[in-house]
């Protein structure tokens, strides 16, 4: 089984324009053999909470509906960002397509500070699978969170993939903590980063996937955009630059 993690750069407020880069990707991602790939958090809009009321979306967009088909033709667990239009208000969300399955929704729980103005939390756990393994997503902040991790590792997860927009701060935290909690519940910790202007800071890169010992397998540069691939029958990384 082998899961990708995108590292890309995503234009502002641009949904059609970064649409055309994730399904790229995507294809580019089956090429390399892939069961899954995800993106960074926000990944459809770029990570911008103030444009978050102007383009959120619901789960039903039909712009939506390409991933569906690409997942439903190549096979894979395709899972992307966007701020979701929830019933209480804006989340942010990471929608999951697979093959011959409705899309699922899950939806940021722990909220940074500085989002609460913006977004409003969701209510629960997702667990997703994948060939024969479960995964569980966490959204940049919560990821940080040790209840976080914990609450996947309770579900059975045993992969935790962490789609996220962090800066060469929030990096240096993820590298600290994601070894940590990779050898404490034995999950696999992947993350997605996303690289290129991003509301205040600038995304940083370097996502990282951590084996069940905490060690880092493989890590992406602080920019440009690459594919990280996992495979997790021989347990070795594969970097594709883009």
């Amino acid at each position: 089984m082998k899961l990708v993690a995108a590292q890309i750069a995503s234009m502002a407020g641009d949904i059609d324009q970064n649409m055309v880069k994730h399904v790229q990707l995507v294809e580019r991602a089956a090429d390399h053999g892939a069961n899954g790939i995800y993106f960074p958090e926000l990944s459809l809009t770029g990570y911008e909470p103030g444009l978050a009321e102007m383009l959120a979306m619901l789960p039903s967009d039909p712009r939506l509906d390409e991933f569906q088909r690409l997942s439903d033709r190549l096979g894979m667990l395709i899972a992307v960002g966007a701020p979701m239009r929830g019933n209480d208000g804006i989340e942010i969300g990471m929608i999951a397509f697979q093959p011959g399955v409705a899309r699922r929704v899950y939806a940021k729980q722990l909220l940074h500070a500085d989002e609460l103005p913006f977004f409003i939390p969701g209510a629960r756990q997702q667990i997703f699978s994948c060939g024969d393994q479960l995964l569980a997503p966490a959204i940049c902040y919560e990821s940080l969170q040790p209840n976080h991790a914990q609450q996947a590792a309770d579900a059975g997860a045993h992969i935790y993939f962490a789609s996220v927009a962090k800066s060469a701060r929030g990096v240096a935290a993820a590298y600290a903590h994601y070894p940590a909690i990779a050898r404490q519940h034995a999950m696999t910790v992947c993350m997605a980063n996303c690289v290129g202007p991003a509301d205040n800071f600038v995304g940083a890169g370097q996502s990282g996937i951590w084996n069940t010992a905490g060690e880092l397998v493989i890590s992406a540069e602080a920019t440009g955009e690459a594919l990280l691939i996992y495979n997790f029958i021989t347990g070795s990384g594969e970097l594709v630059a883009l």
